[in-house]
C-alpha cells in the first residue's frame, strides 16, 4: 500500500467532502475543502449546489478567527471572479491563511490560473497539483462542458458475453444481475440528463426513472427522447413519473397535432435537423449545452448508440457484461446501424477499470481523443 504524504492526507478527506454533492452541484463543479492548523482539522466543507456557498466559505466560517496561519486544502483552485458569489481567492487572502494546498487548476477560463496568481501575489505559499488525477475524475463531467460548452456524454450498455442486447424474439429481461441494474441506477441519479430512442419506449415502455433502495430520488434527471416521427405513446410509462422534465427531439415530418399532444401531456418539443443517419446529434449535444447541462447519459437501443459511435459523439462508456451467451443473427447486438468498414476507422478506447458485480462484469473506457480533457501538470 503506497503511504500517503500528510497533503495527500488531508486532499484526500477534502476530496470525500466534495462527493457528498455528486449529482447535486451542476452546471458547477464538485469541490471540499479543508483548513488545517497545528495538525488539527479546524474547518471544512463543500459545495452543496449551484448559487450557495463554495466549499472554501463553509470551511472558513467554521475556522473563524483561527485560519490566520493556518493551511487550507482545497480540490480545485480558488475563484478569482465574481459570479453569483464573490471571489473565494480574496476571503481566503483575508482570512490570514498562510498556505493553500490545491488538486487541479480550474479549466474555467473565468478562473484558470487567475486564482492561483492572485493568492501568491498575496504572498501565500501554493502548492498545486496533489491528488490531481483524482480530482480531475471527480470532475470529468465539468471539465468537459466547460472545455467544449457541450455535456459530458456516457453510453450504458448492458449486454451477454457475446455483446447481445436481446435475443431474436426482442426478449432482454433480464441479461445482466440485480446488482448491475441498481449499480446503472446510481449512474442515472448522479447526471443531469438522460437519452433514448422512441424505439426503446415503445418496445419495453420502461420508466426510465432513477430508483435506489432505501433513497428518495427528489429530483430525476431531464429526459429526452430522439423520436423523428413523433411515435411516443401518449400512455407510456414514461409520463407517470413525478419531478421529471420531457423534452422530445422530432424531425420536420413530425405532424404538428402529435407535437400538440406531446406539448399538453407537458412535454417540450424541439424540431430539430436530420441527417443520413437521422436526427442530428451534433444539433442535440450544442443545444443541451445551451441549457447548461453537464452530463447526459445514453439508454438508448442499438441504433441510438450506433448514432453516437458512428459520429464519435461520446467521452465515456460503461458496460455490463452478463454471463450468458445469447447467440443468434438475428438477435441484437450492443451497437447497431452500418458500423466503420475499416479498423483503422473503428473507435478506440482507453480501458479504465474492470470490476465483479457480483456474477456479472463492469468495464469502464473513455474514448480515446476525446475532446475536452483536462492538461495535466499544465499550471
Amino acid at each position: 500500500m503506497t503511504h500517503m504524504t500528510t497533503d495527500e492526507k488531508y486532499m484526500a478527506k477534502a476530496i470525500e467532502l466534495a462527493e457528498k454533492a455528486r449529482g447535486c452541484t451542476s452546471p458547477n463543479p464538485m469541490v471540499g475543502a479543508i483548513i488545517v492548523k497545528d495538525g488539527r482539522i479546524i474547518g471544512e466543507g463543500y459545495h452543496q449546489k449551484a448559487g450557495e456557498p463554495h466549499a472554501e466559505v463553509y470551511a472558513l466560517h467554521q475556522a473563524g478567527m483561527d485560519a490566520r496561519g493556518a493551511t487550507l486544502y482545497v480540490t480545485l483552485e480558488p475563484c478569482s471572479h465574481y459570479g453569483k458569489t464573490p471571489p473565494c481567492a480574496k476571503r481566503v487572502i483575508a482570512a490570514g491563511i498562510s498556505r493553500v494546498v490545491i488538486g487541479m487548476i480550474d479549466p474555467n477560463p473565468l478562473v484558470a490560473g487567475k486564482g492561483l496568481a492572485m493568492l501568491q501575489e498575496a504572498g501565500i505559499e501554493v502548492e498545486i497539483g496533489v491528488l490531481e488525477r483524482q480530482c480531475v475524475e471527480m470532475n470529468e463531467a465539468f471539465i468537459t462542458y466547460i472545455k467544449t460548452g457541450k455535456p459530458f456524454v456516457i453510453l450504458k450498455s448492458a449486454m451477454s458475453i457475446d455483446g447481445k442486447i436481446a435475443t431474436a424474439s426482442g426478449e432482454s429481461k433480464w441479461i445482466t444481475n440485480e446488482e448491475a441494474r441498481l449499480d446503472g441506477h446510481r449512474i442515472r441519479k448522479e447526471v443531469d440528463a438522460m437519452l433514448v430512442g422512441v424505439g426503446t419506449i415503445i418496445a419495453d415502455d420502461p420508466l426510465l426513472s432513477c430508483r435506489l433502495p432505501q433513497e428518495t430520488v427528489e429530483n430525476q434527471p431531464h429526459l429526452y427522447i430522439l423520436d423523428s416521427q413523433g411515435r411516443t405513446p401518449l400512455d407510456a410509462t414514461i409520463w407517470t413519473v413525478p419531478n421529471r422534465n420531457i423534452t422530445i427531439f422530432v424531425g420536420e415530418e413530425c405532424g404538428l397535432e402529435q407535437m400538440g399532444a406531446f406539448s399538453d401531456k407537458g412535454a417540450e418539443v424541439i424540431v430539430t435537423p436530420s441527417n443520413e443517419r437521422g436526427l442530428d446529434i451534433s444539433f442535440i449535444l450544442e443545444e443541451l449545452g445551451t441549457r447548461q447541462c453537464m452530463s447526459l447519459l445514453i439508454e438508448g437501443g442499438s441504433q441510438v448508440v450506433a448514432s453516437f459511435v458512428e459520429t464519435k459523439s461520446f467521452d465515456k462508456l460503461v458496460t455490463y457484461i452478463g454471463n450468458r451467451i445469447i447467440g443468434g443473427i438475428g438477435a441484437t447486438p450492443a451497437v447497431g446501424g452500418l458500423g466503420f468498414s475499416s479498423l483503422d476507422e473503428a473507435v478506440q478506447l482507453d480501458i479504465d477499470e474492470v470490476m465483479a458485480v457480483g456474477d456479472n462484469m463492469k468495464i469502464i473506457s473513455y474514448r480515446r481523443g476525446r475532446e475536452g480533457v483536462y492538461v495535466y501538470g499544465d499550471h
